[in-house]
């Protein structure tokens, strides 16, 4: 990884560019630039963004992003390669303890709840619309046409 970021790093300096320049540039923070350019994959979340950043960054300096993108994916199945299978059942048997919850201990999702007084109001609102649509039938006055004739003369 530190490879890589010494790449990207000297031809950004051979662009004359600063790290903000970049970062701005690339609508990323300065921090995650530098970050790759030190190759401390630690900094980063998530590795599926870290190698996008990695690809749109060695384009932006006018690098072959696909062959540092094959570089990164190299790199991390070394990284990968080398962990004891004893350490990937034992993080595997922890997952799986992690998934298991009563019903007590599950987190409530944030449902949107409309206030009972605001869904009052509207059916008050409505229940006003209809009863103002039935009277005005009733009486015949809004909503039926009524007949004038007129004495036209000629």
């Amino acid at each position: 990884m530190k490879n890589i970021g010494i790449k990207l790093k000297t031809k950004r300096e051979e662009n004359g560019l600063s790290v903000d320049e970049v970062a701005e540039d690339l609508k990323m923070r300065p921090s995650q630039i530098t970050s790759i350019e030190e190759g401390k994959l630690e900094d980063f979340k998530d590795v599926f963004y870290l190698k996008y950043f990695i690809r749109d960054y060695a384009k932006y300096l006018g690098l072959d992003g696909e062959k540092m993108l094959d570089e990164f994916n190299e790199y991390l199945f070394d990284m990968t390669s080398k962990i004891p299978v004893n350490l990937i059942e034992q993080a595997k048997k922890e997952k799986e303890e992690e998934n298991i919850a009563s019903p007590y201990t599950k987190e409530k999702k944030n449902n949107i709840k409309v206030p009972k007084i605001v869904i009052g109001i509207v059916i008050l609102v409505i229940a006003i619309i209809i009863g103002y649509i039935i009277i005005s039938n009733h009486k015949g006055n809004d909503f039926q046409s009524t007949n004038i004739t007129y004495n036209i003369r000629r």
